[in-house]
């Protein structure tokens, strides 16, 4: 018979598999709706601001449930909101291959982005307390699995439609793979309620309000490269629309890398040294993307943006949870949404800046706000 220490590194190591599980099943559902895109597009028949006003309810749905999804959490645990909300997820996601009007396209995206908002809340909260149990920083690790989960949703997606497979059929597919991975995960979830913690909603104060300013312009700046990187490097570096995407790929490719080692990183250099060097590389890429005029150093500023990025978040959330102004689940349900607020209304303030001054000096803005981050980050970490 097994030790008890050895269980309880048997027990620490299904934790460990299962959150990352979960977290790769919320990355992968959110990129498999990208190839989904054009063809609702199509099929509903809605020109470009009509889409631009539909993509608005995925982000509209998270950010309604968000604020609740840590009350749900610590009332009923961490098993109970993700095993709902991942089966509401892989049910919504199929259904958006089939809706055929506007409304139907309306109400599937919206419970899209609901089911898909709870998920990110509890299983960041599922993170925090395994990696409090831990003793040391696992954040990072967690976050890789959402990144490589959103490479591998994209990608296998549009790797589906192309052998051939219908949109229904490659999403019904997705579908059945989360459904596989939450059945891998499920005993290993956090069951137990998290006694005196059971308030829906709180407005943050205190530390986790600045924590919370972090995470929007961190979230801000990921979303600003999604969105707006093809478009700089088409329009403004003459790059042929068929190789747009590369800017996002360095991005997603060295963020995602960043966070694979990012544990290791963390544990040995401190969180604040981290939060430090990788808001300064981040604002770096930036400026080389602004001031330079070659496509091909502009890969290289993505690149560095992506590697500054890349454990930013996971560090800040590791911090919410060890602060005791709020209780674990109403902070990170609160500094959740508010990042989000940043991937909502990102695209439309770069835009903004672009359309009255240009779109390079619109992503000086964001190194101005990622300096920011840098020269307050030994005061505010001190006392996460």
């Amino acid at each position: 018979m097994p030790s008890d220490l050895t269980l309880h590194k048997s027990s620490f190591g299904s934790r460990q598999a299962a959150t990352r599980a979960i977290f790769l099943v919320a990355g992968y559902g959110r990129a498999s709706w990208a190839p989904l895109v054009p063809f609702v597009k199509a099929r509903v028949g809605l020109d470009d601001g009509q889409l631009g006003l539909l993509l608005l309810c995925l982000g509209a749905g998270s950010m309604v449930a968000m604020p609740f999804a840590g009350g749900l959490t610590s009332r009923f645990g961490c098993r109970t909101v993700i095993t709902i909300a991942t089966v509401l997820l892989c049910a919504t996601l199929p259904a958006l291959a089939f809706v055929h009007d506007v409304l139907s396209a309306i109400f599937a995206l919206t419970f899209f982005g609901m089911a898909a908002g709870v998920v990110d809340v509890a299983m960041n909260i599922q993170a925090i307390e395994v990696e409090r149990n831990c003793g040391r920083s696992i954040m990072s690790g967690f976050h890789a699995f959402y990144s490589i989960g959103g490479i591998v949703g994209a990608a296998g997606g549009s790797l589906l439609l192309t052998v051939g497979l219908s949109h229904g059929g490659s999403t019904a597919f997705a579908a059945a793979l989360m459904v596989v991975a939450l059945f891998y995960a499920y005993p290993a979830l956090i069951a137990e309620p998290q006694a005196g913690q059971a308030s829906v909603f709180a407005i943050p104060h205190g530390i986790v309000l600045i924590l919370s300013v972090f995470t929007f312009i961190v979230f801000l700046t990921e979303s600003a490269v999604l969105d707006w990187s093809g478009v700089f490097l088409t329009s403004e570096r003459g790059m042929s629309h068929a190789y747009a995407g590369y800017g996002y790929a360095a991005f997603a490719v060295l963020m995602t890398m960043g966070r694979l080692t990012g544990d290791r990183v963390v544990n040995r250099l401190g969180k604040t040294r981290v939060v430090v060097a990788g808001s300064l590389c981040a604002a770096t890429g930036f400026l080389v993307v602004s001031f330079t005029t070659s496509w091909v150093v502009d890969l290289f500023g993505y690149a560095l943006v992506g590697a500054g990025c890349s454990n930013i978040a996971p560090v800040l959330f590791s911090s919410v949870g060890k602060q005791k102004i709020m209780p674990t689940s109403t902070a990170v349900a609160a500094m959740t949404t508010i990042g989000y607020c940043g991937v909502f209304v990102g695209p439309v303030l770069i835009g903004a800046l672009a359309h009255y001054t240009s779109l390079a000096s619109a992503l000086l803005g964001l190194v101005v706000l990622l300096t920011i981050i840098a020269a307050s980050a030994r005061a505010v970490l001190r006392d996460a």
